[in-house]
């Protein structure tokens, strides 16, 4: 008897250690898991689910037969046979048929899982009465629609009439043909972009809302692929939607009806209650990864006949010219492509105003060449697609082109908005052009180089790290030496000979090959950089300089590890900035694409397109992470 106590005194003891409830400390990231805990995060439902099965005396049932217990909710809530809230009940076969469709890859339980989330998100009646924006389960709800359809439908996304054969009955969903048009052009193959992870990037733009991101490629028209290049993987950022009327009372009955509604970025619905989701960034890095060639930077630089060849064409945009849009033409600088520019790209359509007023085009080129060939090609480039798209007279946006040019690029664009007469040549050539003995061919190639006009089109020209009067790493003997494995195309080659064969004078010049390549041209000593230099932008053009600058030591000292502040310095520019802490390629950094913003924004506020309230950043004086920028009164260095 006296063990029997002990006993029961023992588990008496032992009971009471155990408190039915208890409370304990976690850390800050351990309480924010637990408190997002999810079936889309992990193989742990939320608190609601569990709280609903639960309730309904349904947990035990889901442990062990997670199907079974799948349809007794889904026949208890269209029998009305409530445990919680309806609202709390659609939430939770959401998730429930999330989880099935991802542990068994079901398809249909994902586009279960879209459908009860949807019905979640919109009750029958006003916005009003929609989960509270507060309610972390709205924004689950959100994300349980969106990654349902994008597994549900798969890749690419087939919109097209179609039927599923759900447990709770037949959903037909319709497709109204001209959803599937963007701004006159068809589009095709629509991929999901919700999965995708985007790498090098400086800033990930999402829209955060309701639907599915995609990015659909739009079909180009033939004279659209003869007039410049649009990228063929281009992907327009686009919402996938699937809509149904009066959610909560279909997902209750025996069958579906819904609708799929496409919606480009560019574009609103007027009477849609609920912000849509947007993943433009990632469907700009589709574009940009799979349109452009990184392997060209450097083979673009010692092979000048890389553009001469095959179909490769050199003007290059990520969307179709859309009536209104002011052209600005990207221009990058020695071995180095036109993806350089994504970053600064990405940044400015993000801002309404740009986006709704300018687009971008690159222009690509064999860097090693000599400066007057490569801009000649942008010329000619810029003529062909300006021409082939009607000209200013069918859109005055096309005659209002704005050229922006990195390091070797400015020198290009410069080419484009300087009236040189014959400046250029007699301070590179001692002979008149008229007075060598020239095929015309030849002749002809070296006038249009050389003798230059300013682009009729041509508005503004912004300068970027440019070498105004010559790099001083162009200089050093090892670049030289670089410069000399350049191999040029035929026409250059043969001008050059031509110009030695044509005159006794010309013989005694230093003409050979690798001089007049770019590396040479670009050096403070050769006679084409200064005499470019000595010659000011033409009247009516606006120009601005962007200087990136290392440290904080005085600018007559200062360069950004390739160009001197000296060099990037000219006096009759309507603005300078001095980018602080910044090297050579800039392009990407914050305070030069505030700058390209402001000075983009200020052109539209010129000529009344945009009011002059327009908030423009780049003004006075900014203190950055990465220093400070100021920009200088016009000629007046620091």
């Amino acid at each position: 008897m006296k063990k029997v106590l002990l006993s029961l005194s023992a588990l008496l003891c032992l009971e009471g250690c155990a408190a039915p409830i208890s409370v304990r400390q976690l850390s800050l990231t351990a309480a924010y898991q637990d408190r997002n805990e999810s079936a889309l995060a992990g193989n742990r439902l939320t608190n609601l689910t569990r709280t609903v099965l639960q309730r309904g005396n349904l947990l035990p049932l889901w442990q062990a037969h997670p199907a079974q217990a799948l349809l007794e909710l889904q026949h208890r809530t269209r029998r009305h046979f409530y445990t919680s809230t309806l609202e709390d009940q659609l939430f939770a076969l959401a998730e429930l048929n999330y989880f099935q469709g991802r542990r068994h890859r079901d398809r249909g339980a994902f586009m279960a899982a879209a459908l009860y989330a949807y019905a979640y998100i919109n009750p029958d009646g006003t916005a009003d009465a929609r989960p509270s924006p507060y309610d972390i389960h709205l924004r689950q709800a959100c994300d349980l629609y969106m990654f349902g359809l994008t597994e549900a439908l798969g890749t690419p996304v087939n919109l097209v009439s179609q039927q599923w054969r759900l447990s709770s009955g037949p959903v037909d969903i319709s497709i109204d043909p001209a959803q599937l048009r963007w701004h006159g052009h068809d589009v095709t193959d629509i991929r999901p972009v919700s999965r995708l992870a985007v790498s090098g990037f400086e800033n990930i733009y999402r829209q955060k809302g309701l639907g599915e991101p995609v990015g659909a490629l739009p079909h180009l028209t033939k004279q659209e692929n003869q007039s410049f290049q649009i990228a063929n993987s281009l992907r327009v950022p686009m919402n996938l939607m699937l809509v149904m009327s009066t959610p909560r009372q279909q997902i209750l009955s025996d069958h579906i009806s819904a609708s799929f509604q496409l919606t480009p970025i560019d574009e609103t619905i007027v009477g849609e209650h609920a912000p849509l989701q947007f993943d433009q960034t990632t469907a700009r890095a589709e574009s940009l990864n799979d349109a452009m060639d990184w392997s060209v930077e450097y083979r673009g630089f010692l092979d000048g006949r890389l553009f001469n060849q095959g179909d490769r064409l050199q003007l290059l945009t990520i969307e179709p010219h859309q009536a209104g849009h002011r052209p600005v033409v990207l221009v990058h600088g020695t071995a180095s492509s036109a993806a350089r520019w994504a970053n600064m790209v990405n940044d400015l359509m993000e801002d309404p105003v740009i986006r709704n007023h300018y687009e971008f085009w690159f222009f690509s080129y064999a860097t090693g060449n000599p400066i007057p060939y490569s801009a000649l090609q942008l010329r000619q480039a810029l003529e062909k697609a300006v021409a082939q798209l009607g000209g200013a007279k069918a859109d005055p946006a096309l005659g209002k082109i704005t050229l922006i040019g990195h390091s070797q690029g400015g020198l290009l664009a410069k080419m484009l908005v300087v009236n040189t007469g014959d400046r250029l040549w007699n301070g590179m050539v001692s002979v008149p052009l008229d007075r060598l003995k020239l095929r015309p061919a030849d002749e002809t190639l070296l006038r249009d180089a050389l003798f230059p006009k300013p682009l009729p089109e041509a508005r503004s020209v912004v300068f970027i790290s440019t070498p105004q009067h010559g790099s001083y790493v162009a200089g050093l003997s090892v670049a030289q030496l670089v410069g000399r494995l350049v191999t040029f195309p035929v026409s250059v080659q043969e001008v050059v000979r031509a110009v030695f064969a044509s005159s006794p004078e010309t013989r005694k010049l230093n003409m050979r090959p690798w001089r007049v390549g770019s590396v040479y041209g670009m050096s403070p000593r050769s006679s084409f950089i200064r005499s470019l230099a000595a010659i000011p932008v033409a009247p009516g053009i606006d120009s601005h300089s962007i200087i990136p600058v290392l440290g904080n030591g005085p600018l007559k000292t200062a360069d950004d590890g390739v160009v001197t502040y000296e060099s990037a310095h000219v006096p009759d520019v309507q603005s300078e900035l001095v980018v602080r802490h910044s090297g050579h390629s800039t392009q990407s950094n914050p305070v030069t694409t505030a700058e390209v913003r402001r000075i983009l924004i200020e052109q539209l506020e010129k000529d009344g397109t945009v009011p002059p309230d327009t908030d423009t950043c780049g003004k006075g004086t900014v203190t950055s992470l990465g220093g400070s920028y100021t920009p200088l009164p016009k000629g007046e260095p620091q």
